[in-house]
């Protein structure tokens, strides 16, 4: 996309739009189907949950409003806390940005909760996963790293040295913070489509089930097939597509899901992955509904949704904000494609959290757990210019 719009320069009041520090760091979306440069905040959504976005969107747009028929914008893990979505004030043209390569890390890092209370965390997971009633088939248990840097990390940086891997999707979202706080962004790299919508066509392309990836070539193909082989991972990513079928339904004429999951490589780990289509039984259902139908997904909360959300909420120590919610857009004609907010960290002054997730089933394992944790947080660290994920 190679486009600038100026719709014209209006005063943004900071206490009502989403901070932004400057120009130099937009709202950005590097994305196979779409790429945005976001600049400016002409008019916020009025924040609230996802049960009310698809009627706040419509209601948004059937206002009439000078500017972009745009919103962008961030949704929060948690469905019932509140949004961050704006319209921007004008669109550039998205040039690659060439970031130089990250500094060697100063600074200090403590993992939140610690690997041993991770593992202490999975394990009650599983008791759990055996006892509940009704069943709790799937829950996603998420940990963090939290890193005071020297010097502050730059946004836009970050978001570029991320940028390099071609498999994922990279974004740099402005966040909502206190009038007073310092401005606050969520960076990251993710490689899962949540949910896309053109037209009457849908897509979305979930990922479940994860292994390392080696820098030895053979070691590297034989993770590939020991994870495309493994039973518990098909299980944990059979919840995850029958899931989303399922919440799909109620909106489509037509579903099509692959019969079997195939391997999805980035950088760093090896997925499974199914690409799911559909055709919108009504034309005018908007991206914001099916957004609103799908996340959480099994793929970062787990299954039955709200057993897993209250799980979740018992186990983790720190709240996850926007990690693990949902970046994107959405138009005027409903359009719009909505990644979830995962390999990401959350950047504020000399503050930085890196999160990551794995999912536990009947027959996970604690330790192996924290080693699939440890693994996911590397794309982030690596950008950041640590050298390994602390043992502890």
């Amino acid at each position: 996309m190679n486009e600038v719009l100026h719709p014209g320069a209006s005063h943004v009041d900071a206490g009502v739009c989403v901070a932004q520090a400057s120009d130099a760091t937009p709202f950005l979306l590097r994305a196979p189907l779409r790429s945005l440069e976001a600049h400016g905040c002409r008019a916020p959504l009025p924040r609230g949950s996802l049960a009310t976005l698809a009627d706040r969107v419509a209601a948004f747009f059937g206002t009439p409003r000078a500017g972009l028929p745009l919103l962008v914008g961030a949704l929060p893990f948690d469905p019932v806390e509140d949004d961050a979505l704006h319209q921007p004030q004008w669109l550039s043209s998205n040039a690659t940005t060439t970031a130089p390569p990250a500094p060697r890390f100063a600074g200090s890092i403590a993992a939140e909760p610690s690997a041993a209370r991770y593992a202490d965390s999975v394990a009650h997971a599983l008791i759990a996963l055996r006892q509940a009633r009704p069943a709790l088939h799937k829950v996603v248990l998420a940990r963090s790293l939290h890193l005071r840097c020297d010097p502050p990390v730059a946004p836009r940086e970050l978001a570029a040295r991320l940028g390099h891997d071609a498999s994922v999707a990279t974004y740099l979202v402005p966040l909502p913070v206190a009038a007073d706080a310092a401005p606050a962004w969520l960076v990251g790299a993710t490689p899962e489509l949540l949910v896309s919508r053109r037209g009457r066509e849908v897509l979305s392309h979930p990922l479940a089930g994860s292994a390392r990836r080696s820098r030895d070539p053979d070691d590297d193909a034989r993770t590939a097939q020991a994870l495309l082989a493994s039973a518990k991972d098909h299980d944990e990513h059979r919840h995850v597509v029958e899931a989303i079928v399922a919440a799909l339904s109620p909106w489509c004429a037509r579903i099509e899901a692959e019969p079997r999951p195939s391997l999805h490589a980035t950088a760093t780990m090896w997925h499974l992955g199914t690409r799911i289509t559909a055709t919108l039984a009504d034309a005018t259902t908007s991206v914001a509904s099916l957004v609103a139908a799908l996340h959480p997904t099994p793929a970062v909360c787990g299954t039955p949704r709200q057993l897993a959300l209250d799980t979740i909420r018992a186990l983790e120590p720190v709240p996850r904000g926007f990690y693990a919610g949902a970046v994107g857009w959405i138009d005027a004609e409903g359009d719009g494609d909505w990644y979830v907010a995962i390999r990401c960290a959350r950047l504020q002054g000399d503050h930085a959290r890196v999160y990551a997730g794995a999912g536990i089933v009947a027959d996970s394992q604690p330790a192996l757990e924290v080693a699939e944790t440890a693994a996911k947080f590397g794309a982030l660290l690596n950008a950041l210019g640590v050298d390994q994920v602390p043992a502890s």
